[in-house]
């Protein structure tokens, strides 16, 4: 597509015509509704001449049925029960144009020419003709109707073409982005800091690019921030056993060689925190593993309800201090449409984790439930405890490395503040989607959606 408009007038002023191979729209409107016309021609032609020779068919067999049988060659028709009469005893004749003059001649095999007069067929057929061949024209003359309609149809893509030539054909001296303005806003940019992250230049035409270029800042700040937190939130998780363990250690130097008290103490708390920190480093590297696509999934057939229903036998055997249900039976065990596609160890350890998160913030004697269903295209698996619940603030940070909601921090659970990242992070590699419904004094429910094996 190209443009043309007159050089010595103002943009706004200008007429600017869309042409295709120097082309008008006009011309391009007619030369599309031409081929239209053309084709509707043809059309018309060619059910006329099916028509005519129709006509021509029926009249000769109305001559030939009313022929007697003598006149026939012997032959009749089995299915019309009509003479059969050889062509070539049948003729047209006539003078010129004058129809009067037409007539369809027989020679009959009894000797006899039998003659039938056309006029009066023409006659009776002209009013109907007359009125088709009326209806033809003035459908071909919708030609200039077609043009307007196609003109009309080709119009936004003309404004588009307007617009897209004026965009091209900016100078430089009306240009938005023209040297000066960049300049604005390299110096915008040299200007924003770590603690103000924020490019203003106060130029209406770079606004989108503020915008756009805040936006980036702030999620780079961000993500920043969440590294500083990560490690800060590690280094704090690490200090705390590591400031045990040596104070245990000083004990045991000064009386636990003559204390026996003491000795069992300090070793059982040594036990506790160096447990306590191997988990900790562990799940640390899980997620380091996790970030750097270390971390390998061995994918086989997983049935969500047998790995529901032997992590609710696990929690039955040690934690007496909680009931557990599960409502699965034996049929559900061998439902079909409860397998995944998975890493087992891993599914069964995202499970594990968030049963052992019900187990911590519900009190004793209450009911955790784990159950697997079918949700449309997921397979899902749901642990629903009685506990302390979470407020909608704590939902949505939940899986956030070492975040614990402040009902968790009152010292009557422990833990690192990493299992649920690690069940997200395995869920995300498998997927899937973790739905969280908790209520403060109720208890939380997660249901973990997993594509289903197709």
């Amino acid at each position: 597509m190209s443009s043309e408009r007159t050089s010595d007038t103002p943009p706004s002023a200008r007429t600017i015509t869309l042409s295709v191979g120097n082309r008008p729209t006009a011309s391009i409107a007619r030369s599309i509704s031409w081929g239209f016309t053309w084709r509707k021609f043809v059309h018309w032609l060619l059910e006329d001449v099916l028509v005519l020779s129709l006509l021509i068919c029926a009249f000769v067999w109305h001559c030939t049925a009313t022929l007697p049988a003598a006149a026939a060659d012997g032959i009749t028709d089995n299915v019309l029960g009509t003479p059969i009469v050889n062509p070539a005893h049948c003729v047209f004749t006539g003078t010129g144009t004058n129809i009067s003059t037409w007539k369809f001649t027989i020679h009959g095999s009894d000797g006899i020419e039998y003659t039938t007069m056309v006029e009066p067929y023409l006659l009776l057929l002209f009013p109907p003709a007359a009125f088709l061949l009326f209806c033809q024209a003035l459908d071909l003359l919708d030609f200039f109707s077609d043009t307007r309609r196609v003109r009309r149809t080709l119009q936004p893509l003309n404004d588009l073409a307007v617009a897209a030539e004026a965009i091209g054909q900016v100078t430089a001296a009306t240009d938005p982005m023209g040297a000066d303005k960049m300049a604005t806003l390299e110096e915008a940019i040299e200007r924003a800091t770590v603690d103000s992250p924020t490019v203003a230049t106060g130029d209406k035409d770079l606004r989108s690019i503020e915008v756009a270029l805040n936006g980036l800042l702030r999620q780079m700040q961000e993500a920043k921030l969440q590294q500083m937190r990560f490690v800060s939130d590690a280094s704090h998780e690490l200090r705390t056993p590591i400031a045990v363990i040596q104070g245990y250690v000083n004990m045991l130097d000064r009386w636990g060689k003559t204390d026996e008290s003491v000795l069992d103490e300090s070793i059982e708390a040594l036990k506790a925190e160096s447990d306590h920190m191997q988990e900790l480093v562990e799940a640390l590297l899980f997620l380091a593993r996790g970030d750097s696509g270390r971390n390998t999934l061995n994918h086989v057939d997983v049935n969500m309800a047998q790995v529901v229903h032997e992590v609710w036998e696990e929690s039955c055997m040690i934690d007496e201090t909680h009931r557990y249900e599960c409502p699965l039976d034996e049929a559900s065990l061998l439902d079909q449409t409860l397998v995944t596609v998975g890493d087992l160890g891993m599914l069964k350890q995202s499970l594990r984790i968030i049963v052992q998160n019900a187990q911590k913030y519900s009190a004793e004697n209450t009911t955790i439930t784990l159950d697997a269903r079918r949700m449309g295209n997921d397979v899902c698996y749901l642990v629903q405890d009685e506990g302390i619940g979470m407020s909608e603030q704590d939902v949505r940070h939940i899986f956030e490395r070492f975040y614990r909601a402040d009902g968790a921090r009152d010292g009557r659970s422990e833990g690192s503040g990493l299992g649920l990242s690690i069940a997200k992070w395995i869920v995300d590699a498998h997927e899937g989607t973790i739905e969280v419904i908790s209520h403060e004094g109720v208890g939380t429910r997660f249901v973990v959606h997993l594509p289903a094996k197709q």
